[in-house]
């Protein structure tokens, strides 16, 4: 495995790789039948995207069958009972037509009400002209109303389409990622086994995986032998021992190992920790409020802190950005990147719902074995980095979710370091201050913020942008500060 350094070459010994293998035709034959299975299933979701995309097209105007079923609605009901009848669909027929499309443009162009001389034409050849302009608005307006619909079926199945062409490229990552970082290691886990078995636990197996970021894995399937009392948080203390580095209990928290063989997850431990603190106002100092957040534990050691703004502000605002956060954690716990998941919750949004009601996404994810940062934008208002007595500030010029079918998200990583802050605003925050001045000032307040607590950091830049405007808030406010530490 090409990510392996020699040391850990070195100390993990010779190991084999479970992965896929090219054949001379093209072929791609996968060690694992689940990864197999798996790529199937991607493989069918993709073409039933593209055969969703192939389907009927949004239709922009009315096709020539559909024009002929108009007149003959017409001719049926109005002209069939009139003494000219055989004359207008005969020998007058071309300019009957004529008379027809002249009032479906008339129509089409400035709604029901025509202009004097197409009403002065009518009333010359027709002599059951009201009846007639009656019912050819009234089947007009059937055959647009049946048009609406119809690309309103067309736009959710392209909602679909992308939706299943998004989450097959998701689970086809997800496959190529869990193959590439599997690996055996026979003698490294017999190291495991004898050295569990001296504090009393006995393995049944044990698999070893790495991560993208080159961070190992360990499960391990044991139980405890007769008469011993250990816990999960031992069995990860030998698997450190035995790897030679610093391995923690996934969700970090630790249980008795019983008579029955179970599976712990052994990770390796991050080489940063983060604290987060949040101060916030409603409109007008009420108690509703249209921003919303969250603080979630991400696949491979990193932690995503998530902001979102409502259109507006009270009650409607505040379940416009709750939906947004909800939707955000479950796509996230579920293992959807973090871009994919925005795509997703703005389709959803779009397809929904007839009024366009936006929500801004503002998400910091942290990766606490490298202690980078990556900043993801949909809508959402500048960010500011603070190291030491330096401030950076990163803006977006990228559209809120819930307005287009599809949009561009802005994404932007930083290397931060020990004692390093990130703090999120909502607009509030920004429009409480001179247009034109709100970065610079802003800026400022958090250069001259001095304490390292999180939360007494957000409540500062709150209180100094309230005493800047000396008013009530005009629009919901929201700090989120975020510090960073190695461990």
């Amino acid at each position: 495995m090409s990510c392996f350094n020699p040391i850990a070459r070195q100390m993990l010994g010779e190991y084999t790789r479970i992965g896929e293998v090219d054949m001379d035709d093209g072929q791609v034959l996968h060690a694992s039948p689940y990864v197999a299975q798996i790529e199937k299933f991607a493989d069918s979701l993709k073409q039933l995207s593209h055969t969703f995309l192939k389907l009927e097209e949004k239709k922009k105007a009315f096709s020539n069958e559909e024009i002929e079923e108009m007149f003959e609605r017409v001719k049926e009901k109005v002209c069939g009972r009139c003494e000219k009848c055989s004359w207008c669909w005969g020998e007058n027929f071309v300019h009957t037509y004529q008379m027809g499309y002249e009032i479906l443009s008339a129509v089409d162009s400035y709604g029901n009400e025509l202009n004097t001389e197409t009403k002065r034409k009518l009333q010359q050849r027709c002599i059951m002209a009201p009846r007639f302009l009656r019912e050819m608005l009234e089947a007009f307006h059937d055959a647009r109303q049946n048009m609406m619909w119809i690309n309103r079926i067309a736009q959710s199945r392209e909602g679909c389409a992308v939706q299943m062409d998004t989450f097959a490229d998701m689970i086809r990552s997800t496959a190529k990622e869990m193959e590439d970082s599997m690996f055996t290691d026979e003698r490294l886990e017999k190291k495991i086994s004898v050295h569990l078995k001296r504090k009393g636990i006995r393995v049944l197996y044990t698999n070893f995986f790495m991560n993208r970021e080159g961070k190992y894995e360990v499960h391990i399937t044991a139980r405890a032998m007769q008469n011993e009392c250990v816990t999960t948080k031992e069995l990860v203390r030998g698997v450190s021992e035995v790897m030679g580095r610093r391995f923690v209990l996934e969700g970090n928290h630790s249980q008795m190992l019983g008579k029955e063989y179970t599976t712990i997850v052994c990770m390796e431990g991050p080489a940063f920790y983060t604290l987060q603190g949040v101060a916030r106002i409603g409109k007008g100092c009420s108690q509703i409020s249209g921003d919303n957040f969250m603080m979630l534990e991400l696949p491979g050691g990193r932690q995503g802190i998530a902001l979102s703004d409502g259109m507006g502000s009270g009650e409607r605002a505040c379940r416009e950005s709750t939906l947004v956060i909800e939707l955000l954690e479950e796509l996230l716990e579920a293992g959807f990147p973090e871009k994919t998941a925005i795509q997703m919750i703005n389709t959803t949004l779009v397809m929904g719902r007839e009024e366009i009601y936006f929500s801004t996404i503002d998400m910091s994810v942290f990766d606490l074995y490298t202690g980078t940062c990556e900043l993801i934008k949909a809508g959402a208002s500048s960010t500011f980095i603070k190291k030491g007595d330096k401030v950076e500030h990163l803006s977006s010029t990228s559209l809120p979710i819930g307005v287009l079918h599809t949009i561009e998200i802005d994404s932007v990583k930083r290397q931060l370091s020990d004692g390093d802050f990130v703090i999120m605003v909502t607009d509030g925050v920004m429009d409480a201050l001179p247009v034109g001045e709100q970065d610079i000032l802003l800026e400022t307040i958090i250069q001259g913020t001095v304490m390292n607590n999180p939360k007494e950091m957000a409540h500062h830049i709150l209180e100094q942008v309230l005493n800047w405007t000396g008013e009530a808030p005009m629009d919901d406010m929201t700090v989120l500060a975020v510090g960073i530490w190695e461990c």
